[in-house]
């Protein structure tokens, strides 16, 4: 089902490219750049999928800078195409209502300016590849809690996700990411999963995160992706025995006062995007979500003030119905392309941001990692949530 996703996403990608070729470059050399970017296309596309076919044999550095390098070229052919077609379509109506006197019939299906959709689209594909995907921004929430203890008045954690450590995220960066969180000083760091992500490198990232649990006056609070889960969880959930990190595996702990964090695993029959109406599997994925969260709740207090650590979204309904104060979840990326803050591919049914179901407040990380090397217009982030007395 992968392999096929991934070829019907790259053929159409394949096909836009192809399209827009007509209307950006004359008859004669519309020819020679079919024959050329078809070529292309299918080499990178035959490479993808083949190598996706063989992934444990490829070494890391090759992943790295094909990964790169054709997401560089797609995403510009992507980006192209869809330039093209509003441009045509805003000419079609433009020349619908001002025909003008004298027309060139040579010229007809040909855009003006054509050359400035190809360079205009490399440079919005290097933006998103070399720039927006490494600037991590940070963003601020206060989450309002009726009769919250004046302990916790502006208790402050912070949230980061989805790292997705390897070919694209470098225990170099783990580490920056982790020291430019603890010098905001938050009072706890919430990781949400898909974090260890390469059995190569899971190892020396536990060891770097576990060197920062100190940082952090309550300590770093972890709970698995569903990442984890294809990465040797029992190896990973061994090494991080020995750690001081809170592994938070359908269970709670108390942090102060009346606080309480959650913590859930990733359920076995979660769907990776929406169901797309497949009631049983609903059905499934809703009795995990239940059983999961009643188990972290055992033993904690009626009237602690809640927070609910999850990968998948769709938990923020379980906190909403539980009234947790707070549910912070990742898996999406946000979609990892956006148009003003809204994403672009909304196949989950939280995507992004803010989710808020009566007093309850819920949250989707967009991650710091990435699934491709490109985001754009959803850069990277680091969340920090701070306690209020509403």
């Amino acid at each position: 089902m992968f392999i096929i996703i991934v070829a019907a996403i790259l053929g159409g990608v394949m096909a836009v490219a192809l399209v827009s070729i007509k209307f950006l470059f004359s008859e004669h050399m519309a020819k020679k750049f079919y024959r050329l970017f078809a070529l292309a296309d299918l080499v990178f596309i035959t490479i993808i999928i083949g190598g996706w076919l063989i992934r444990s044999l490829v070494p890391g550095w090759f992943v790295s800078l094909f990964g790169n390098v054709a997401t560089i070229f797609l995403m510009a052919q992507l980006i192209c195409g869809v330039l093209v077609l509003c441009a045509v379509v805003v000419r079609f109506f433009y020349r619908k209502f001002h025909k003008p006197k004298k027309f060139d019939p040579a010229r007809r299906r040909m855009l003006a300016y054509g050359m400035m959709y190809p360079f205009l689209s490399l440079a919005v594909a290097l933006y998103g590849n070399h720039i927006e995907k490494n600037s991590d921004v940070e963003n601020f929430y206060d989450v309002p809690i009726k009769n919250l203890p004046p302990e916790l008045e502006g208790f402050r954690l912070a949230q980061i996700s989805d790292l997705h450590l390897g070919a694209y995220f470098s225990l170099e960066r783990l580490e920056n990411l982790l020291q430019r969180v603890a010098d905001s000083k938050p009072d706890l760091l919430a990781i949400t999963g898909d974090i260890f992500d390469d059995v190569a490198m899971n190892p020396a990232a536990i060891k770097i995160v576990d060197a920062f649990t100190d940082k952090f006056r309550y300590g770093i609070f972890y709970i698995h992706g569903n990442h984890e889960h294809f990465r040797g969880i029992r190896a990973i959930e061994e090494r991080l025995a020995q750690t001081k990190i809170h592994v938070l595996i359908n269970r709670a702990e108390n942090v102060t006062s009346k606080l309480f964090i959650l913590g859930v695993d990733y359920p076995s029959r979660a769907p990776v995007m929406n169901s797309g109406g497949d009631k049983d599997r609903e059905k499934l994925f809703a009795e995990a979500r239940k059983v999961f969260v009643d188990k972290a709740m055992e033993n904690v207090p009626a009237d602690a003030v809640k927070i609910l650590l999850a990968h998948h979204p769709e938990f923020i309904d379980d906190g909403a119905e539980r009234n947790f104060a707070l549910t912070l979840t990742g898996h999406t990326h946000g979609s990892q392309i956006g148009i003003f803050g809204v994403p672009l591919f909304p196949v989950f049914k939280y995507t992004r941001g803010v989710v808020k179901i009566g007093d309850s407040f819920g949250y989707v990380h967009v991650g710091n990692g990435s699934w491709f090397p490109f985001r754009f217009g959803c850069p990277p982030e680091i969340a920090y949530f701070t306690l209020k007395n509403k």
